[in-house]
């Protein structure tokens, strides 16, 4: 296992640059150019370097997708004669569960430990209203089984929970079904898969958040990756937390179910400016300015809560640093991540000297000072990175045990970290 030492000891730092290609969209774009079977391939450009991006190239090539540089094709996507590894990616078992479900054949999908230890029964009642027969674990995990016995039908479902992944897995079994589907949920969740299926006049919006699915072909198409708001939240926190700092990302995704660890910034107080500059498959992408200021408590709960999720860790280490207490609610999914990280966003903050309580579906942080320590990732991407984030603060320095883990969406995180502190 390796470890990362990080400490900032220096003026405040204005960075101007790029963050790696989306991970969202990445795992879409390819599974779409794959879904599409016309003779021309369709071309994939600014792919997310990370881990979970390599596990769906190498599930769908796995399935018959062809990848030759930045050309993807298919002649119909057939499982192999073996379980399908998706390695850390819940992404990708859970849109690769509804791409597999209209097939004839049975396809398996499995993943490492810390996978298959994640909840997949709530993709089971959605697919199942298609047409489809899936089968987790007894304990509704992986591996997942799916399969449909005669052909999809559409239809019309309602889930509980604002799930970008499970929206996703129904909407990419209903475009291959008979007739129409629709799936509503609640607020929050990030629609991309709907934004391009309504690019490509397979879809449209019944309501603020029902979708209705048109069944069709994937057409051919270029799809241009922009940068991820998630990467560019670490670097967004790193300028918070430090008066007079600053930092401008360029060409993100500003899907408005990302976006919402940009409302929590503004609620800190820090200074945030964005500009759209764009539209990629009517996804909105633009700048970002985030600049350092005196940061105050905010509470993050509701609809805010599920589009700032992937970033609460790092609200805790910005309501850390900050005055007064921060509370953060209605995050229960925190806990079936990679690592409880409620959990381990708690730990991690007083293990760097920080005041932190868990609730049960969330924490509770009181400002101060972070002095500085060692912690444990718990092989967690996002508590990696977030204490590596903590360190641009704290009194001494930050080492992160099982450093390794942040190559899952951001190889290379730390160098970047450290040179966006030494930029002027």
């Amino acid at each position: 296992m390796s470890s990362a030492t990080l400490f900032r000891d220096g003026p405040p730092f204005r960075w101007t640059g790029s963050v790696p290609g989306d991970k969202s969209l990445s795992h879409r774009a390819l599974i779409f150019a794959a879904l599409s079977t016309h003779r021309r391939p369709s071309i994939v450009r600014g792919l997310g370097p990370g881990a979970d991006i390599a596990s769906t190239r190498s599930a769908l090539t796995a399935l018959g997708a062809r990848f030759e540089g930045e050309r993807v094709s298919s002649r119909g996507l057939r499982p192999p004669d073996h379980p399908i590894d998706c390695g850390n990616s819940g992404t990708t078992l859970r849109l690769l569960a509804g791409v597999m479900a209209a097939g004839s054949e049975i396809t398996t999908l499995t993943g490492d430990a810390s996978l298959n230890r994640r909840p997949m029964r709530r993709l089971v009642a959605p697919l199942e209203a298609l047409g489809a027969e899936v089968n987790v674990a007894a304990g509704g995990t992986p591996p997942v089984s799916v399969r449909c016995g005669g052909a999809l039908r559409g239809a019309p479902v309602a889930i509980d929970l604002a799930s970008a992944q499970v929206r996703s897995a129904f909407e990419l079994a209903a475009v291959q079904a008979a007739g129409s589907s629709k799936i509503d949920s609640p607020a929050g969740f990030r629609d991309h898969t709907e934004r391009w299926l309504r690019h490509f006049g397979l879809g449209l919006y019944a309501s603020d958040t029902a979708f209705v699915v048109e069944p069709g072909p994937i057409p051919v198409a270029e799809y241009h990756v922009p940068g991820d708001p998630s990467s560019a939240a670490y670097l967004w926190a790193a300028a918070a937390l430090v008066r007079g700092a600053s930092v401008q990302t360029r060409g993100v995704s500003l899907n408005p179910g990302r976006t919402g660890f940009l409302d929590v910034l503004r609620g800190f107080g820090a200074g945030v400016e964005v500009q759209v500059t764009g539209e990629i498959h009517g996804d909105p992408v633009g700048d970002v300015t985030v600049t350092g200021g005196l940061l105050g408590e905010v509470k993050v709960s509701g609809p805010l809560a599920v589009r700032a999720l992937d970033e609460l860790p790092l609200v805790g280490v910005l309501a850390a640093a900050a005055e007064g207490e921060t509370h953060v609610a209605d995050a229960g999914e925190l806990r079936t991540k990679e690592s409880d990280r409620i959990a381990t966003t708690v730990g991690m903050i007083r293990s760097l000297g920080g005041t932190a309580e868990a609730t049960g579906d969330g924490f509770v942080v009181i400002g101060g000072k972070l002095r500085g320590g060692r912690i444990d990732a718990a092989g967690d991407h996002r508590i990696a990175m977030a204490a590596g984030v903590a360190a641009t603060v704290t009194e001494e320095p930050v080492t992160v045990s099982g450093a390794e883990a942040a190559a899952v969406s951001w190889p290379g995180f730390f160098d970047a970290m450290e040179s966006v502190w030494s930029s002027r």
